[in-house]
């Protein structure tokens, strides 16, 4: 580690303080500055990509098969297609959100709740801020219990096929939380969004990989005549269920809830259009961007929906990886748990990078002189072909400290509360229509100055009050799965 600590211009102005007067005295420096000066940023359309696939083509990809079974072709197809065109539409409305008043001279917002706070005020940037990042934050616990699952559905398989598929084969998913926690803390300390591009990229391409797993194995197992039966009203709607009307219409929004939370990326679509370079215009690019992301995204969500329904049928499992069982192919659905694990490590990152930043910007306006806060330290080295040292990376005291302490917390809460899941699924669906649909449409009503009572007005109002509908139907869901899971609540001691 190097003697001295520095106080680059560049860091100060990552994090938007020019208003303090601290600019780059350097002309090599200002040349190195984008029209805001911030150091250019170098992102393109097939990074935005990346970081677009990881974030929205998530675990929950494997739930659609379930999904599908509970709503039947026609409606699960539809729901399917109608999500993915609000998730695309409500994007293109966020790109032009990005600089304001003009989407293509006017200031940067650098997040989506600096977004909110340039086009309808400070209360509802407040409000959206509370909702934003206690989404965040409930994500990321839930991807540190879905990671542990994955890794103890390997453990299983590898028992099983040692001692029989009918012997016992428990583990605790305790040890993966902690090893989990104990890689997130190292990979916290990449500064910034523009900084995962790698990451990101690696987490994407696993996502792909165990996607086609799942449907490589539906595909196998339709071809060998084992298909399971379906239908085209789905379980939920079906007579032949032996189950209550209650019982049924609750799965019907459970089951389009699913396909509604896998559909969205909102809440870092803002830090992802940040990263992008500045020409061409940002919004722009992260139109084009948007496109190819939702439409593989769709692509893949129909592949896994559909041909997992018609493998399993009715009975198709909340998992599909999980509906597969310990056969001679356990090993390919080891391996695509594996690369889920890689991918939720990656998502994790990309999830909770705005939450880390928007504490590091309070803090350092909060505490402009602290050097605790402020300063970095640069760690250094000699090159293989020079001995001259030079500065490998930079620690940031504040940030270590910071965010090892959220990395801590997340995992505790997560190994005390083994069915998270269902609050996760609560907190999904009490985001998602303010985060992916209500503000993108507000914000766009009032950049453009759009009247009441017109057609357009009317138009985005139903596409809002759609959505506001199926969160609420999926929230309640949700609470009736965390009432039943308080009865058997064992803190810390989660086993599958």
């Amino acid at each position: 580690m190097g003697s001295t600590m520095t106080e680059p211009a560049d860091q100060i102005l990552e994090y938007g303080f020019l208003e303090t007067g601290l600019v780059p005295q350097r002309k090599e420096e200002a040349q190195e500055l984008d029209d805001d000066g911030r150091p250019k940023r170098t992102g393109t359309m097939w990074t935005a990509c990346a970081h677009i696939i990881t974030a929205a083509i998530g675990a929950g990809v494997l739930s659609l098969a379930w999904a599908m079974s509970q709503l039947g072709w026609v409606l699960g197809i539809g729901i399917l297609l109608l999500f993915s065109a609000i998730s695309l539409y409500t994007a293109t409305l966020l790109a032009d959100c990005y600089r304001t008043p003009d989407p293509v001279t006017g200031r940067r917002n650098y997040s989506y709740i600096e977004a909110v706070k340039a086009s309808l005020g400070e209360t509802m940037c407040t409000i959206c801020g509370w909702i934003l990042y206690g989404n965040l934050t409930t994500f990321v616990i839930g991807y540190t219990i879905t990671t542990a699952k994955s890794l103890v559905a390997i453990q299983k398989s590898n028992c099983h096929r040692k001692k029989g598929s009918n012997m016992p084969c428990k583990f605790s998913n305790n040890p993966h939380m902690i090893g989990l926690g104990i890689v997130e803390i190292l990979l916290s300390q990449i500064p910034n969004f523009s900084k995962l591009s790698w990451l990101s990229a690696l987490a994407a391409a696993m996502s792909f990989a165990y996607s086609l797993i799942g449907i490589g194995l539906s595909i196998e197992k339709i071809i060998k005549g084992a298909e399971g039966r379906t239908s085209i009203k789905g379980v939920a709607a079906g007579f032949e269920v032996d189950m209550s009307a209650s019982d049924k219409v609750w799965r019907m929004f459970a089951a389009a809830g699913d396909i509604a939370f896998a559909c969205s990326y909102a809440q870092v679509f803002i830090d992802i259009q940040d990263t992008l370079k500045s020409w061409p215009s940002e919004n722009k690019v992260m139109k084009k961007a948007s496109t190819i992301g939702v439409s593989v995204m769709t692509t893949f969500f129909m592949m896994c929906g559909c041909f997992g329904y018609a493998a399993f049928g009715n009975h198709a499992p909340e998992n599909l990886l999980a509906g597969f069982g310990y056969q001679e192919t356990s090993w390919i659905v080891d391996l695509a748990n594996l690369f889920i694990v890689v991918h939720l490590v990656g998502a994790y990152q990309v999830l909770i990078q705005p939450v880390f930043r928007i504490v590091e910007l309070w803090a350092r306006k909060k505490w402009p002189e602290s050097r605790f806060i402020t300063c970095d330290y640069p760690v250094g080295g000699p090159t293989f072909m020079n001995s001259k040292n030079i500065t490998l990376f930079s620690i940031n005291l504040f940030r270590l400290t910071w965010r090892t302490v959220f990395v801590v917390m997340v995992t505790v809460v997560a190994l005390a509360l083994p069915f998270f899941t269902d609050m996760l699924a609560l907190m999904g669906a009490i985001g998602y229509w303010p985060i992916v649909v209500y503000f993108p449409v507000e914000m766009h009503i009032s950049l453009n100055k759009i009247h009441r009572r017109t057609v357009k007005w009317f138009s985005l109002q139903l596409i809002s009050l759609v959505c506001f509908l199926l969160s609420l139907a999926a929230a309640t869901g949700a609470i009736q799965g965390l009432y039943k899971n308080l009865h058997t609540y064992k803190p810390f001691m989660s086993k599958d």
